[in-house]
């Protein structure tokens, strides 16, 4: 696990998005593992940049979502189909048909989960996964008591994340209490993953994540099992790391070969 503290978001945001620039240009069909929420905005607008201005080119890639509210449509505006299309997808040239995300109005939840497992074996798996981190340490929508070795399923979401997710709705009322998700075993299969994780209320979830003990308590832990995870944090979200200073030292003195800005 490789932690990458940076001055702010912004500048974490950015460094995330070159490593992603030149993973593509590296492989230009690229099976991209995307997330949603506010953590990776900044990260997809310089995508979106870097495509428009310097060629990125998404014309051979795929994606694959890690949830999706259960009960909403896709053109309902706080659906991440809809989130998804403001925020990357209708601005770069990734085609749709090679843009996966679970579908919220299924009837046939076991299947449907089963089948979106299976869309992602038929694409080959997932070389680079895009993760935030609840404050809970849920990564995806896998709460806390996750099976460390889940598939995509349906999951009951906690009272904190229903409230932190309510600001996002126009009343509390219509927040949904059940997700689509990829499981956390599902996540580990992605053969490289990004953290992201901004601001100090994130804090104590990065240091459980990242030098805790691995447990279901903390989702993200698990990803300590992965062997090959870049965490991008910014200085609040860096602030409870008892060995933050050794890796801002090693990210200074990482050798040429093993860059990628």
């Amino acid at each position: 696990m490789e932690i990458i503290i940076q001055s702010g978001k912004e500048e974490a945001s950015l460094v995330a998005a070159r490593l992603v620039a030149r993973r593509l240009r590296e492989k230009p069909d690229l099976v991209l593992g995307l997330a949603t929420g506010d953590t990776p905005r900044a990260v997809y607008r310089e995508l979106i940049r870097m495509h428009r201005e310097e060629g990125l080119d998404f014309g051979a890639a795929t994606s694959f979502n890690l949830d999706e509210y259960l009960g909403l449509a896709p053109d309902h505006p706080q659906s991440y189909h809809a989130f998804m299309r403001r925020n990357l997808l209708d601005h770069i040239n990734i085609p749709p048909e090679r843009t996966y995300i679970p579908d919220g109005r299924t009837t046939d939840v076991p299947a449907h989960c089963a089948a979106y497992e299976e869309s992602l074996r038929a694409a080959g798996g997932i070389d680079l996964q895009i993760l935030g981190i609840g404050g809970g340490g849920h990564i995806g929508f896998n709460e806390p008591g996750s099976s460390l070795a889940s598939r995509t399923r349906i999951k009951t979401l906690t009272g904190e994340t229903i409230a932190d997710n309510a600001r996002f709705f126009d009343e509390a009322a219509e927040v949904p209490h059940h997700v689509l998700t990829m499981g956390i075993g599902t996540i580990l299969d992605s053969r490289e993953c990004v953290l992201l994780a901004f601001g100090e209320h994130k804090a104590a979830a990065v240091a459980h994540a990242v030098e805790g003990p691995v447990s279901a308590s903390c989702p993200a832990s698990a990803l300590q099992l992965h062997p090959h995870v870049k965490v991008f944090l910014d200085e609040g979200a860096a602030k409870k790391l008892e060995r933050r200073e050794y890796y801002r030292w090693v990210y200074a003195r990482k050798p040429a070969w093993q860059g990628f800005e």
